[in-house]
């Protein structure tokens, strides 16, 4: 299904790439001299380009259609809060359909939350300072994902909530509205957060596992400073 991306374009990778495309112009204006280099290329540059290139391919994956649900290590299991709720719920669970059913709909709602979240994380890659290029590119294979995670700490939940909220609402699966209808209002606050915290363990999880795939085989990039950078260590 087509998706809006971002700034309002339409798409879904492609958009992916022509917002980080962006950061990488940005990134190069960043690379100022004195700072550490390798082969004349800044290390502060090539970490901002490793983090650009990760969280690039990791929303092109996970806004593809049913990207969350088609990807064994990022697809959401139900949240954990459902499993203290009511008898109407816990009839919706224990049905092996239903409850698939149910969890196919949430994987599909995170996507509504990670399209939200990926125009914040590519403007904090083209802005974030970076002080530590040399201890990130020797911190082992997903340590840019890491130092990023850190700096933006829970700001993907919170911007993720709203959205969340939102795409549970209108979601076309029936069994979607037969659980809301279940919940008090307090609740689904309670059940909304429970998902964003899912849904940015899942993002982070996928940005972490393309920034190993890119450290393993920075020449596939073909970008000269992540291949002669990373190739050193």
């Amino acid at each position: 299904m087509e998706r809006t991306v971002g700034f309002g374009v339409r798409g879904t990778s492609a958009v992916t790439r022509r917002m980080f495309l962006a950061g990488g112009a940005a990134a190069g204006a960043l690379a100022l001299p004195g700072c550490a280099s390798f082969g004349g290329y800044s290390l502060v540059e090539a970490v901002r380009r490793l983090m650009q290139l990760s969280t690039e391919r990791a929303f092109a994956s996970l806004l593809a259609p049913d990207g969350f649900w088609d990807n064994q290590l990022a697809r959401l299991d139900l949240p954990q809060f459902l499993g203290s709720r009511g008898s109407v719920i816990q009839s919706i669970l224990t049905s092996p359909l239903f409850k698939d059913r149910l969890q196919h709909a949430f994987n599909r709602v995170a996507q509504d939350g990670a399209e939200r979240a990926a125009p914040l994380v590519a403007e904090t890659v083209r802005t974030i300072g970076i002080e530590n290029s040399l201890a990130i590119l020797r911190g082992g294979p997903t340590a840019a994902t890491s130092f990023l995670r850190s700096a933006m700490a829970s700001s993907l939940i919170e911007v993720m909530v709203p959205a969340l909220g939102e795409a549970l609402r209108v979601s076309q699966e029936p069994l979607m509205g037969e659980l809301l209808s279940a919940l008090a209002g307090v609740d689904v606050t309670a059940l909304t957060r429970d998902l964003a915290r899912d849904v940015d363990d899942a993002i982070w999880g996928e940005i972490g596992r393309q920034e190993g795939y890119i450290r393993n085989d920075p020449a596939s990039t073909r970008d000269p400073v992540l291949t002669s950078v990373l190739g050193t260590f």
